[in-house]
């Protein structure tokens, strides 16, 4: 049960558990710092949080965390036009946007953009991470459209 549930709030969005494999992810978000996972066996990203590197299966002795930048390419987007139907509450009945972002670092990872149309989020736009509050003071990361890159 979440805080707020636990507070007898509704809840406005599903906010994720804290497994002991995403405790330095979930810790940093609340000081507004996106960390990755990396495998130092074979120098490779890792998103989502785990115990084993995916790529080349080397135990959560070689996998450390590291500062992203924050910024992204969408890979891929669908809009949520029913958002009722699909359960979500965060977005006061308005479509959304649920997109596979790229990080700079090399990891993809699920997300929300916002901060523009849904409608308009296109693969190859350039976003930067935004945060979303939770009610425990996590921070949801999410992407909105980036400006110029340097």
């Amino acid at each position: 049960m979440s805080p707020a549930e636990a507070s007898g709030e509704t809840p406005t969005r599903f906010e994720p558990p804290v497994g002991v494999e995403a405790e330095a992810f979930w810790e940093a978000t609340r000081d507004g710092r996106l960390l990755v996972q990396w495998c130092t066996s074979c120098d490779c990203g890792v998103f989502y949080p785990r115990v084993f590197c995916p790529h080349c299966a080397s135990g959560s002795g070689v996998l450390e965390w590291r500062a992203a930048s924050g910024r992204a390419t969408v890979y891929a987007a669908v809009v949520e036009h029913r958002p009722e139907a699909a359960g979500a509450r965060f977005s006061g009945g308005q479509p959304y946007c649920v997109a596979l972002v790229d990080l700079e670092e090399g990891v993809r990872m699920l997300t929300n953009v916002v901060g523009c149309p849904p409608d308009s989020v296109r693969s190859g736009m350039p976003v930067t991470v935004t945060w979303e509050p939770l009610s425990d003071g996590r921070r949801l990361p999410l992407f909105e459209p980036a400006g110029e890159r340097s």
